[in-house]
């Protein structure tokens, strides 16, 4: 476990939900404002559903934070769920007379099954609650701690939608995104006319009580050489960053850089050359490569590039429509549970995963470069790039 680190806890429709952070260092200016405009974002993207009109989330920084500086204790972050209001009952944390109708039909494709099963239960109702992507309000609100030490290091992360069902749409290697575009864009993508299509498709989805799926891309910018390590392998950052990817809801494939692509060329092919020559975007290094199909990580090790991670989505598993399933009481087949919900999420996805490579990468910056305060942690940061330029 690192320096960095956090827990959360809550359900989606409990009282709210809780983060712990620890690791940070003192004197990190931090406010609620901008933890709140990271978690605005996430609510945002064309096919949400209608749990966003209800929630306005901002978090309440409770502990860790004075007169706008973290301390160096633990950060305490509570955003609250105003959908408690209507379900106090079904939640209680207190025994009631008259518990609530059980659920009993999973959804294919959910947590449901081998949730209820592993933890010995007769009502899917908590494991929907706790595995709910409500939760990633929570690692956003994280994310947000991580995002403003990245900041101080010159370290940026953007996300942008590749794919929606059948269409798609991605950077190439001569080309750049306009990201004032993606934020403006209701799918997060930076083409005009393929954002249409995606909408269509989306539009679409819903009349049959379908959901749809997709791909998005992170790219975090101004990454230091030297993060991670090839000695041991829980020490590998591409590791580190895949594991953490894949634990967002519905994310089923990640990949960095060219990822599955490289394993159809041939060796002279698939690697990036090194050339000499000022590089254009770490810093003090003589050196650059030509091409960045690593995605910015060789080794387990950054390399200076831009660290580029892409992952799949799979549609939802809660349709208005719902898959075919069986009652847990009786056996017997029934349609899977409804639950309210999103048709689709990949616009959303690409933001927590923002929030989510960002405290991977703040770890490893804290893990290299140390210090107990931003002054010692950034003076410790320069004294390396003077060292390796």
């Amino acid at each position: 476990m690192g320096q960095f680190r956090f827990l959360t806890g809550g359900e989606s429709h409990g009282k709210g939900l809780v983060a712990i952070v620890e690791g940070m260092v003192a004197a990190l200016p931090l406010e609620a404002e901008y933890i709140n405009k990271q978690l605005k974002r996430r609510q945002q993207g064309y096919g949400r559903g209608p749990r966003m009109k209800i929630e306005e989330d901002k978090a309440e920084i409770m502990a860790g934070v004075r007169y706008g500086l973290t301390t160096g204790s633990p950060i305490a972050l509570f955003i609250t769920n105003r959908d408690w209001q209507n379900w106090q009952e079904q939640l209680s944390v207190s025994p009631v007379e008259k518990e609530a109708e059980p659920v009993t039909c999973p959804r294919p494709g959910h947590a449901d099954l081998a949730g209820v099963t592993k933890y010995g239960l007769k009502d899917i109702r908590p494991i929907i609650e706790r595995a709910s992507a409500r939760e990633t309000a929570a690692r956003v609100a994280v994310g947000a701690v991580a995002r403003r030490f990245l900041e101080e290091l010159g370290i940026a992360i953007y996300s942008y939608t590749v794919a929606i069902g059948q269409h798609h749409w991605e950077q190439d290697e001569t080309s750049s995104i306009d990201w004032h575009q993606v934020e403006a864009s209701p799918v997060r993508c930076a083409h005009a006319e393929l954002e249409k299509a995606m909408m269509a498709a989306i539009d679409e989805a819903k009349a049959n009580g379908d959901t749809l799926g997709g791909i998005f891309e992170v790219i975090a910018t101004g990454i230091p050489i030297g993060l991670g390590s090839h000695v041991s392998w829980d020490r590998r950052l591409d590791g580190k960053i895949a594991q953490a990817i894949m634990s967002i809801n519905a994310v089923k494939g990640v990949e960095i850089g060219a990822g599955f692509a490289v394993a159809r060329l041939k060796g002279s092919q698939a690697h990036d050359v090194i050339e000499p020559g000022p590089h254009s975007k770490a810093k003090g290094l003589p050196w650059r490569h030509a091409t960045n199909r690593a995605g910015g990580i060789e080794g387990g090790i950054s390399n200076g590039e831009n660290i580029i991670v892409r992952a799949a989505v799979k549609p939802i598993a809660t349709l208005a429509s719902p898959l075919p399933s069986i009652d847990l009481r009786s056996g017997e087949k029934a349609k899977a549970h409804y639950e309210r919900s999103d048709i689709c999420v990949v616009p959303a996805a690409g933001v927590i995963a923002e929030a989510i490579l960002a405290t991977v990468l703040a770890d490893a910056c804290l893990d290299k470069f140390g210090g107990d305060n931003l002054k010692e942690t950034l003076a410790n940061y320069h004294n390396y790039l003077r060292n390796i330029s």
